[in-house]
Parts: structure tokens; C-alpha cells; sequence
């Protein structure tokens, strides 16, 4: 099948990962697929950003920048019905985004079966924290997409919910969670070399990866550095950078622990598992409450002993004292205990841990499970027109 992957994303983050894994997986399964996103895309570094973009944001008013996404499409569309015309795809697979209504007009015009990949309720998402000068446009424009598309694919449960109420049937929608590739991500029986490899042999790792936010809470993790006065040798090891790691450091710094403190910052993704390799202890301190964490993935493929909030859409994948600890979201006593707890009991870490990656391997969560969820929609809906 002929599957045309259109995107409007500017920046080599998160976002790119699943783009990047979705299309191998895709292609693995035996699908062309063409990609259709931004000019000058895939020359930026990973981690990096458009600095047109960044430039638009900060110097124009919210309301000229929204209606400059909205008068995007005039051009993404042109885009992507030349694409269109030269590739004939059988299918046109969407990445959600705000005010993107190419792919619906796309399935206007030509009668190709359009595929939605929603990983945020970015009306929601925005207006609660980067603020929307055209509140009801932006509303209008989620709506149309969302509602446009034949199917949509929602990463968790609690975002397809959002979905459905949106008006969207729930016969048109599906649940496919971030996950892993098997060839990246394996199960770790043996910490030492990893640790050894990183100069952090014999210390009680506690890992976190990703963009690091005030909001996650890891200043309570320096804390337990400072606390433990070297009793069990703690070391927190950060996989990745953010607006935080520079207040983290200061802090480390201040109670006398910076030499226990790493962090790496932008790491490629062949790389990551050689420091989650090295975690004893995983750590997932906060997410929003309808995200699908990919750091949680790749700590159950890895097999690491993973600290959790226990929230709808972190039980949707992980259940508490089996396969993970889990702790009441936002309370920052819990998430310490429940670390803790897990930094004495030797036994309860090895069995969470083997718990977590027989649970990563018995569901499929991996980008091929996913890929085959999508060629399977896609099959019926060409079959139907």
C-alpha cells in the first residue's frame, strides 16, 4: 500500500521520533510511504528548531502568528496535492496539529481516505499553557480536522475520550500507544557494564530521560542525593537536557552533590539505551494526563524497575505493585517513598523490572504493532470506497 505521511512539525524533538519511527515501521511492514512536511525539514540536526518559526513567535502578536498557521495551509496544500498527484497513495496519514487542515482538503478534492494521528488536544494543551489569541478559531479548526478524517488514531484512552466528545463516532477512532523498536531497545539482565561504561560503577542509578521540566520534580530527586549522604551510593542520571537541568545543577551544586548529578543533554536515539541500561531505578515523575510517555516504553523494553504516577493514562499500560510502583499524582512524598522504597528492596526491583518487560512483550508495544493497526484501518477503508 501507497501511504503518503504528511506532517507540519519544525523542530527534531519528541515529535520527530514517532514521525521517524512510525514511517520504518510502516515501511518494514511492506508499505511505501512518501513523507510530506516543512521545506528544509530533515536538514536540521535532532534537538534542533526552525529558527523562522522561533523568530515569528517571539517578535509578531499571538493573533497574527495563529492567522499565519491558519494561511499555512494555503501553501502546505499546494505541497501536498503535488505530492498527491506524482506519488497516487492509497492513503494520506496525518500528524495532528493545530490549525493544519491540508489533509482534509486533500481528501476533499481528490477522495483519498485520510488517516489522523492525534497525540495532544493542542486547543486544550495551548490554551492552558501558551495562551490562544483566537480561542474560537483555533476550537473551529480541531474540530474540522478531527472530524474530517476517516479514522483517527489516539495515543491513549483519556485523549480518545476527549476525541469522542469532540463529536468524533468512536467506531472512527483507535488506541495506539507510543512504543519500541525491538532492534533499539532490549532487556537488560546485567547493569554493570553499562555502568562501567558511563564511570558509575557501583552506585544505585536513578534515570530519568527526556525533556527536563520544573514541573517533573527532579529537585526532589537532588534532594534524596543530599539526604542519603552516601549511604546507598545514589546517582541521578538525566538522558536528555531542558529548561530545568540549568536550576538542577545549581542545586546539586548548593547541597553539595554535583558530582552526583548527571546530565548528558541531547543524546541520538541509538545511544539512549546504553544510560537506560545503566538505570536500577526509571523514573517518570510527572505527565500530563493524556500523554503516552515514550521514555515509559523504552523502560519496559529495557526491563528497569519503573516509579510512576498512577493516573488513567499510566494504569492504561502499568498496574501498581505488579509490573511498576505507582504514587498519587502531584504529591512529591509519595513519589520519594515509592523511589525509596525501591532503592532498599532489591528483590521488589528485580520483579518489577522482569514484570515491566514481560508486560512491553505480551502487549506488542512497539511501533510494528502499531504499524500494523494502521495498514489494517487503511486496507479496510480503500476496500470500502
Amino acid at each position: 500500500m501507497k501511504i503518503l505521511y504528511h506532517h507540519r512539525i519544525g523542530s527534531k524533538d519528541g515529535q520527530y521520533v514517532h514521525i521517524e519511527e512510525m514511517v520504518a515501521a510502516l515501511r518494514r511492514a511492506g508499505h511505501i510511504v512518501e513523507v510530506v512536511g516543512p521545506e528544509g525539514f530533515e536538514a536540521q540536526d535532532f534537538g534542533g528548531e526552525s529558527g523562522l518559526v522561533a523568530a515569528l513567535k517571539a517578535r509578531i502578536p499571538g493573533a497574527a502568528y495563529e492567522l499565519l498557521e491558519l494561511g499555512y495551509n494555503s501553501l502546505d496544500y499546494r505541497r501536498l496535492a503535488r505530492a498527491i498527484v506524482r506519488f497516487q497513495p492509497d492513503v494520506i496519514y496525518e500528524r495532528y496539529n493545530l490549525s493544519l487542515l491540508s489533509g482534509v482538503l486533500a481528501r476533499q478534492r481528490f477522495g483519498i481516505p485520510l488517516l489522523l494521528e492525534v497525540n495532544a488536544p493542542l486547543y486544550a494543551e495551548r490554551s492552558a499553557y501558551g495562551g490562544l489569541a483566537l480561542p474560537r478559531l483555533a476550537r473551529w479548526a480541531e474540530s474540522r480536522a478531527w472530524q474530517g478524517a476517516d479514522h483517527v488514531f489516539a495515543v491513549t484512552e483519556v485523549l480518545a475520550a476527549r476525541i469522542v466528545a469532540a463529536g468524533v463516532p468512536r467506531a472512527r477512532l483507535s488506541v495506539t500507544p507510543n512504543g519500541i523498536d525491538a532492534q533499539r531497545f532490549h532487556r537488560v539482565t546485567d547493569e554493570a557494564p553499562y555502568k562501567q561504561a558511563l564511570g558509575l560503577a557501583g552506585r544505585t542509578v536513578l534515570g530519568f530521560v527526556g525533556f527536563a521540566r520544573e514541573w517533573h520534580g527532579l529537585d526532589g530527586v537532588v534532594e534524596m542525593l543530599a539526604a542519603d549522604a552516601g549511604v546507598h551510593d545514589l546517582h541521578c542520571l538525566i538522558v536528555g537536557d531542558g529548561p530545568a537541568c540549568e536550576g538542577l545543577r545549581a542545586q546539586a551544586a548548593t547541597r553539595g552533590v554535583a558530582d552526583r548529578l548527571t546530565i548528558t543533554g541531547i543524546v541520538g536515539r541509538n545511544d539512549i539505551m546504553q544510560y537506560i541500561g545503566a538505570f536500577d531505578i526509571a523514573l517518570v515523575p510527572a505527565v500530563v494526563a493524556y500523554a503516552s510517555p515514550l521514555k515509559l516504553f523504552e523502560y519496559m523494553a529495557c526491563g528497569r524497575a519503573i516509579v510512576a504516577p498512577d493516573q488513567p493514562n499510566i494504569t492504561e499500560i502499568l498496574t501498581d505493585g505488579q509490573d511498576a510502583l505507582l504514587f498519587a499524582p502531584g504529591s512529591r512524598t509519595g513519589f520519594t517513598d515509592a523511589v525509596r522504597r525501591l532503592i532498599t528492596d532489591h528483590a521488589l526491583r528485580a520483579r518489577l523490572a522482569e514484570a515491566a518487560h514481560a508486560s512491553c512483550v505480551a502487549r506488542d508495544l512497539s511501533w510494528s504493532a502499531n504499524a500494523r493497526q494502521v495498514g489494517s484501518v487503511a486496507e479496510r477503508l480503500c476496500a470500502d470506497r
